[in-house]
This record gives C-alpha cells, sequence and structure tokens, in this order.
C-alpha cells in the first residue's frame, strides 16, 4: 500500500506533561502539571504550540483561533513515570509490571559486586537530584577518583564521574559492567553515565551523557517498520532507549537547540520514512532542578523552532507533538510526574491529497500505544500489540 503521509515526524518534548492521571496520587503526583502550572506562574509566549491546540488542552489565556491541526491527550496505561516506559509505550509495548525502583539506594551486596567488578570502591548510592548530587559528593569524588552512584524514582542505576578524574572511555566500561548487573541481571531499566566537568562550586554537566537500556520486550513498531523496509530516523536520546533495535540512523545532540537543527537538516534530505525525536532537555535541565522560568523559556525557545521548521513540511508529511511523562517543576519533588501527555498533528500546506484536517479533537486516549497504532497504520505493517488508529479521524482527502 501507499502511505497517506510518506513521511512521519514525532518529536517528544521531555517531560512536559499537562495534568495528572488519575492514578497520580499513588505515585504521590496529585497535583503535578508540568505546563499547566507554569502557565500560571510565568506568562508563556508559545504561539506556534497554540495555534496546534495547546491551548485546548492546558488553559494558556485567550487569543487562540481554530488549530491548525488535531489535537488531545494520551494517558499512559503501563505502570511508571520514564522515558522508557513511555516511549516504548508509544511504540506499541504496554507494561504489565513497573520497572524495580530503589527508593533507599541499591542494596549493599550488589554495590559490592559492582565495586568488585569495575576494581575500586564507590560513593553515594543515594537516591537524590544529579545536580545536586554532584554539588554534594564531587569534590569528595576529585579527592578519592570513587564514581558516584545514585538512583531516583525512576528505574536508574546512575553513575556520576568527572571527565579529568575518570576519562569518558572509562565512564562508559564502567557502565557496561553496571548494566550487564543491574540491567540484565536484575531488570533496571537503565544505566546512565553522567559525566561533568568544571571546578567545586561551579560543576556543570556535560554533553556526554549516555544511556544504557533493556531491549525492548516485545516487538515494536520500529521492529515493523525495519523489516518493511521504511527507514526508521531517530534524534536524540531515542537510539539509546530502544537500544538501537529498529533504528536505521541515529544522530545524538548535546540540546534541544541542537536537536531542532538536525531535524531541519533531516527535513531538507527530503527521505521518506519515521523521523523519532527526543528533546531531553526540559526534563533534565529545568524539570529536575524545578526552575519553572528556565522551563518556560526553553518552551519559548522551541515554540520559535517549532515556527521555522512548519514550512519544511510537504505535502505528504505528519508531524506529531507530544511529551513521554510529567516533571512538574512547580512542585517540590525533582522526580517525573504521572500526567496525560497533550498529541498535537499537522501536515503541510495542503494542495492536493490528504493532510490533517484543522480543529479535530481526538479526545483523551487511553493509551500511549494509540500513536504507535496509527502510525503502524499509515506505513501498513499491521495490528501492534496495543492501541486503537486514530489516522481516520483527522486525515481528510482532497479530491
Amino acid at each position: 500500500m501507499t502511505p497517506i503521509f510518506t513521511r512521519v515526524i514525532v518529536i517528544v518534548l521531555d517531560s512536559v506533561g499537562i495534568g495528572e492521571l488519575p492514578d497520580a496520587p499513588a505515585y504521590g503526583d496529585e497535583g503535578s502539571n508540568t505546563l499547566g502550572n507554569i502557565a500560571a506562574r510565568v506568562p508563556l509566549k508559545i504561539p506556534t504550540l497554540r495555534s496546534l491546540g495547546l491551548g485546548r488542552l492546558v488553559p494558556l489565556g485567550r487569543g487562540d483561533g481554530e488549530p491548525r491541526g488535531a489535537y488531545g491527550r494520551m494517558a499512559e496505561q503501563s505502570p511508571g513515570k520514564d522515558s522508557v516506559t513511555g516511549h516504548w509505550e508509544m511504540m506499541g509495548i504496554v507494561l504489565d509490571r513497573a520497572f524495580p525502583t530503589f527508593p533507599v539506594g541499591f542494596p549493599p551486596e550488589v554495590i559490592a559486586e559492582f565495586e568488585r567488578r569495575i576494581g575500586c570502591g564507590t560513593i553515594g548510592n543515594v537516591v537524590a537530584s544529579g545536580t545536586e548530587v554532584i554539588d554534594r559528593l564531587g569534590p569528595e569524588h576529585m579527592r578519592t577518583g570513587k564514581p558516584i552512584v545514585y538512583t531516583s524514582a525512576d528505574s536508574v542505576f546512575q553513575i556520576a564521574a568527572h571527565e579529568d578524574v575518570i576519562p569518558i572511555a572509562d565512564q562508559y566500561r564502567i557502565c557496561e559492567i553496571a548494566f550487564d548487573l543491574v540491567g540484565r541481571g536484575m531488570g533496571v531499566g537503565r544505566v546512565i553515565a553522567r559525566p561533568f566537568a568544571g571546578a567545586p562550586g561551579s560543576f556543570r554537566r556535560t554533553a556526554n551523557r549516555h544511556d544504557y537500556a533493556l531491549e525492548p520486550t516485545a516487538d515494536t513498531l520500529l521492529d515493523r517498520l525495519a523489516r518493511k523496509g521504511v527507514p526508521v530516523i531517530s534524534i536524540g536520546k531515542i537510539n539509546d532507549l530502544f537500544a538501537g533495535r529498529g533504528i536505521a540512523r541515529a544522530t545524538h545532540t548535546a540540546s534541544d537547540a541542537e536537536g531542532m537543527e538536525r531535524l531541519a537538516e533531516t527535513l531538507h534530505e527530503a527521505v521518506d520514512g519515521f523521523v523519532f525525536v527526543n528533546l531531553v532537555d526540559f526534563d533534565t535541565v529545568y524539570g529536575h532542578r524545578n526552575d519553572v522560568a528556565g522551563y518556560a523559556a526553553n518552551l519559548e525557545r522551541f515554540d520559535d523552532a517549532l515556527a521555522r521548521l512548519l514550512p519544511m513540511l510537504r505535502e505528504s508529511d505528519l508531524l506529531v507533538v507530544t511529551a513521554d511523562h510529567g516533571n512538574d517543576p512547580s512542585t517540590p519533588s525533582t522526580d517525573h510526574s504521572r500526567e496525560y501527555v497533550p498529541i498535537l498533528l499537522t501536515s503541510g500546506p495542503a494542495k492536493a491529497g490528504p493532510h490533517v484536517r484543522g480543529g479535530v479533537d481526538i479526545g483523551t486516549r487511553q493509551t500511549f500505544a494509540d500513536l504507535g497504532q496509527t502510525i503502524a497504520d499509515n506505513f501498513g505493517v499491521g495490528r501492534l500489540a496495543h492501541g486503537t488508529s486514530f489516522l481516520e479521524d483527522i486525515v481528510v482527502h482532497h479530491p
């Protein structure tokens, strides 16, 4: 079959949730609304996102006309509130149980075995914000050379080290050892290398973060597309989240701005297929640091970049803007939050043939997998394990 849209672009605004899910209190996230609470505190200038219908989902003030595309929100069915769970569900996997978490740190015997395998001691083994733990334990790390181990409310084993103390190649080797122990061995969702630089009092994370994730536990949309010969291009941390499976070309980025630049370059190449983008600064730079003003400014920067991107869309393109979870910077917590996520859809200039119908409310989707099934339906790769397509709800056909 010929796809309705020959190229589909999905941009995931990492952590831009739009309100608590019904089960949010069970996660300690009652009252979380990442975008709504930011908008209530900072006047947001995001006209491009509003033109796509975002103001129909979150109170953003007056002034929105008829959206140029379709809009709605999605609920996460899988237990959890992390990037792996969210992205996997978008691509058709609904987990029946959450990845294991360690609210008081990892068991001593696990840390002891890790230290034995890497040949040195560690410090930390605490639940902490990454920036806080680096500020607190960074000086000791520099004196002793011992890597910092920490976790969060997510299923993660994070290793922070100064690049002048432990070179990047050695940091990655240590993380590979950790992944074999706690990832493959214990089912922990991710091991993350968190390199940093600078001096005590002014430490800063570098762009050399690397995620080691479990392989998806079942067939995903990416696998289906790859088998059919539909190119999958990833930008940002997408490749890490899927352990590279089904991805033809991966581009890692150092910032959201670079992510949008790489996306613009990809669109200029005029290749067909699926382009999957993650913009992580919303989460790591602003959400986890409870930086409301910074988060708002990043939303405005993205909105400007999106305005420049929309004219690049071809008639046969489908653009989707969504998120994977929340991370409300206005709450005391520095962890992710269990929230609905927006889904905004538009296409290029309609001259002839199909395009996204303007002003269509696709409602509340009961699983992120509805997005994956819609893309699967478009490319004719069959039924995923989960999800209901809304493709026909959003498409209008020109004669």
